[in-house]
């Protein structure tokens, strides 16, 4: 029989749920037991993606210690909300390893693993390296630019990359990952109907109140072209298109 604190340094799954009383969606059960290295999260509002990352990164820095671990958002507040839950998991172990440093958007470790929240902004980023976990949140509205600088940081490190997002349209590397992004990325998808926390009465009055591509996106996790601001839907532009028709040329 293994012991509990080994099951627990195995998966994070029960040790989040043994740690913190919590009752855990099947997706959330399936996301901490995971171990691949790309993973892409398209979860609805609401859904609890920011807090399960949280875990995930308070995990790796307890079991894994010296790992270097990255919070990228848009924004800075939005990194700094995750990391604010991350606080929260934190605070609340009993046994854990004490903190060395303690800033507003980051901390180290007594075990030597760290965390840092950085905004969306790619001159904030490139001095880092050898980085064991890159949480990109709301990735749909992250620069493609920005993703493309922070893949090379797990290079040698063979860290992993985990983005999480609601859509924002069928465009930019959330999107492309997503749909066609290779068999080395873990796809999980979780619209709003699917959680129990949200009742079927909540989603039929948003439904109705808010515009359809909006309702599609947020809860629906629905890619839509038009989120774009174009005046014609890029799928009804690609249904008048044949390739076999030769191009006329004057």
């Amino acid at each position: 029989m293994l012991s509990s604190d080994l099951k627990m340094a195995l998966d994070a799954s029960i040790w989040a749920q043994e740690s913190f009383d919590l009752a855990l969606d099947p997706w959330q059960i399936s996301a901490l037991q995971s171990t691949k290295k790309r993973s892409i999260w398209l979860i609805h509002r609401q859904g609890g993606k920011s807090s399960i990352a949280a875990l995930k990164a308070l995990h790796r820095m307890i079991y894994a210690p010296g790992s270097l671990v990255l919070i990228i958002s848009p924004s800075e507040r939005q990194s700094l909300e995750t990391y604010r839950k991350w606080g929260v998991y934190y605070d609340r172990l009993n046994d854990k390893p004490g903190l060395v440093e303690d800033r507003a958007l980051g901390c180290v470790l007594d075990n030597h693993s760290r965390l840092e929240a950085l905004p969306g902004i790619e001159g904030t980023i490139r001095s880092f390296s050898a980085v064991s976990l890159i949480i990109e949140d709301e990735a749909a509205a992250v620069p493609d630019e920005l993703f493309d600088a922070i893949r090379p940081m797990t290079a040698v490190s063979n860290g992993a990359i985990l983005l999480m997002s609601t859509p924002r349209g069928a465009r930019g590397h959330f999107y492309n990952i997503f749909a066609d992004g290779g068999p080395e990325w873990e796809r999980v998808k979780v619209t709003a109907p699917e959680c129990t926390r949200i009742s079927p009465e909540f989603l039929d009055q948003e439904r109705r109140s808010m515009p359809a591509d909006s309702y599609a996106a947020e809860y629906m996790c629905e890619f839509r072209s038009s989120e774009d601001n174009s005046v014609f839907n890029y799928e009804d532009i690609s249904a008048t298109i044949d390739d076999s028709i030769e191009p006329l040329v004057i």
